[in-house]
């Protein structure tokens, strides 16, 4: 069975650091691409950032440049998200996904997700 878990979440004040991970079960990480995504209350799934399983190349929405970091490790079957400077907009629900035709570049649809971990910076 496929599943993907994350954990790691939590409440921290603004300017504070998280780490949260994706482990998977069932399927091994080393061949597909995985995305992280968050979603805050009222608003859309936001993608912010993917790793590549080809190419090793990391992809970060802009609103999380030189803050977050992605990361796997292939040997635990996990992925990473390292989060720094956290913003009061960083607050969401992350969930990290992936699909056998997903691709970091563009195409493909996730259709495996985890059950998402809330993320809360705030004061």
């Amino acid at each position: 069975q496929v599943q993907l878990v994350e954990c790691g979440g939590n409440c921290v004040q603004p300017g504070g650091s998280l780490r949260l991970s994706c482990s998977a079960s069932g399927f091994s990480l080393d061949y597909f691409d995985i995305g992280w995504f968050r979603q805050a209350p009222g608003k859309g799934r936001e993608a912010v950032s993917c790793i590549s399983t080809s190419s090793g190349r990391s992809y970060y929405v802009d609103a999380v440049k030189g803050r977050f970091t992605i990361s796997r490790d292939n040997a635990t079957n996990t992925v990473y998200l390292e989060m720094k400077r956290l913003r009061v907009e960083d607050s969401a629900v992350y969930y990290c996904a992936t699909d056998p035709s997903y691709r970091c570049s563009g195409g493909g649809t996730p259709n495996y997700w985890g059950q998402g971990i809330p993320v809360s910076a705030s004061s």
